[in-house]
Order: structure tokens, then C-alpha cells, then sequence
């Protein structure tokens, strides 16, 4: 048995995982990033997820706010962050971009879904 505080949240990355697994099951592989948003988009709202598609963070440097923000694919329940990728791979840019969201947004725990193989990939990244 994993500490729950090693790994946060555990019921609710199953569910995002397993609602992630579904939407590949059924879309397959290869399609466009934003398809994928748009199936889970749907999953989250069937499932009654509070989430936000698209969640945008200020980046501050000093005393200022740089004129360029992140878009955090999804945040659900205002506590994981979630990042579709549709590529060769999670790669080790693809964590090290959920880790700087997750360092900017002050959450602990981010999932890498990426949907570009046979059978969907994730990754679970704890900040």
C-alpha cells in the first residue's frame, strides 16, 4: 500500500486516468491534441469533475508579471493538472513542463496523458 501523502490524491488520478483510458479505447490513436481534449472535456462534465479547460497562470519574475502566461491543458478539482500529449512518448520535456506548471500554480500533482501509442501512456508528476 502507497502513503497517501507520497501519492496525492489517489481516487481522483484513477478517475482521470481511467476516463483518459476510455477515450482512447474508443477514439484510438493519432488524432489531433484537441480531439482528445474535447472527449475527456466531455467525460469530466458526465463524471461531474469541476475542472477548467485551458486554466491560464501569471508568470511573475521580481516585482513584475511577464507578459506571457501558461495554459494548463486541464485543472481538475483545483488540485491536478492535466496535460494531453499526443506524441512519440512522454518525453522528459513533457515532465519538466508539468513540473514548471505545477511550481507556477502551487499544486502538487500533475498527470501527463499522451494518447500517440497503441494503448494510452501517462505519467503521474508529484511537485
Amino acid at each position: 500500500m502507497y502513503n497517501k501523502n507520497e501519492y496525492p490524491f489517489q481516487e481522483e488520478t484513477f478517475e482521470i486516468i481511467g476516463t483518459c483510458m476510455e477515450v482512447h479505447r474508443i477514439l484510438g490513436r493519432g488524432l489531433l491534441e484537441v480531439v482528445y481534449k474535447d472527449a475527456i472535456e466531455y467525460e469530466l462534465n458526465l463524471k461531474g469533475f469541476k475542472y477548467a479547460r485551458e486554466k491560464q497562470y501569471q508568470i511573475t519574475y521580481k516585482e513584475i508579471i511577464l507578459p506571457h502566461m501558461f495554459f494548463a491543458d486541464f485543472v481538475i478539482e483545483d488540485k491536478i493538472i492535466l496535460e494531453v500529449k499526443c506524441k512519440s512518448g512522454i518525453v522528459d520535456e513533457h515532465c519538466a513542463q508539468v513540473l514548471n506548471y505545477l511550481a507556477i500554480s502551487k499544486l502538487r500533482l500533475g498527470l501527463v496523458c499522451n494518447f500517440h501509442e497503441k494503448s494510452l501512456q501517462y505519467k503521474r508528476i508529484i511537485f
